[in-house]
């Protein structure tokens, strides 16, 4: 069994997803489970996890509306306002669906991730996301790791995972010392909590993407690296596939995304390791 951990869906509006730009053609249309399936079959991917990409609540209901329909839809991460006074019962009008599996905010977006994270009602939101069993999926850039060290640290009582390896700069990574340096560090300190998760996913649309097709063979070796210093720091039983599809398609079409992880995982992983990687460890992580 192979699951992808994060992909996304929506019928294309230009004012329901402001961060879609006009550079990114390829996002501006409705994208789909459908849209994806033969992908997924190619690559013999069985299920996937759909992941928020809009801060509104009718997001969560848009996708636990598509399980029904498309049965590879194994587990939605949804939004909630962590800051609500009634975000408890808010959480509890979706807990009859069996695909509800945890929450994510576009906390890369905020003006001051550490302020935001540091906020009461925030901490008070997330406690109450745990308590209900659900999955917090962490979504920051390489320069904001250090500010969600402490939050994650506050709320160990249920799994939280880090989207996209903490989206390491890979388009200046040779050029820009501190970059690296930064990112590991960042990554270092969260995958000392044994509560931490992270994907591997989404690191191709951190290349310097615009105007290139597919990855080069320098980000490849970057990304190859990223990825063997999250198994140094994770261990294989909390690293996940993720694709980040469509938006991955930005830089690279979905098979190439597959290759460089299956490449990585045959490579570096012993037979179990693959499938705990591929599978395992988000059945054991979302409760799939």
């Amino acid at each position: 069994m192979k699951i992808d951990t994060h992909q996304h869906f929506w019928r294309y509006r230009a004012e329901a997803l402001p961060w879609i730009s006009q550079d990114m053609p390829a996002l501006q249309q409705d994208c789909l489970p459908i849209d994806v399936g033969a992908s997924l079959a190619h690559a013999e991917v069985t299920g996937v996890v759909a992941v928020q990409a809009r801060c509104v609540e009718d997001e969560t209901d848009f996708l636990l509306g598509l399980v029904d329909s498309y049965p590879t839809v194994l587990g939605v991460v949804g939004w909630a306002n962590l800051a609500a006074p009634d975000l408890a019962q808010r959480l509890s009008r979706w807990s009859h669906y069996a695909a509800f599996k945890g929450l994510r905010h576009m906390l890369q977006d905020e003006p001051d991730v550490s302020s935001w994270a540091a906020r009461s009602d925030i901490n008070r939101g997330l406690a109450s996301v745990q308590h209900a069993g659900l999955v917090y999926d962490v979504l920051v850039f390489d320069h904001q790791l250090a500010d969600v060290v402490d939050l994650c640290a506050r709320h160990s009582a249920h799994w939280m995972v880090l989207d996209h390896l903490g989206k390491p700069a890979v388009r200046d990574w040779a050029r820009v010392t501190e970059v690296a340096d930064r990112w590991r560090n960042g990554i270092a300190a969260l995958a000392a909590m044994p509560h931490m998760m992270c994907k591997l996913s989404g690191l191709v649309t951190e290349t310097d993407w615009p105007g290139h097709a597919g990855v080069s063979t320098t980000d490849k070796t970057t990304i190859m690296a990223c990825f063997d210093f999250a198994l140094d720091a994770f261990g294989p039983q909390r690293l996940m596939y993720g694709s980040d599809w469509p938006v991955c398609q930005l830089a690279a079409p979905y098979a190439q995304v597959h290759g460089l992880a299956e490449q990585w995982a045959q490579s570096r992983l012993s037979v179990n390791e693959q499938a705990a990687f591929w599978a395992g460890n988000a059945r054991r992580c979302y409760g799939l």
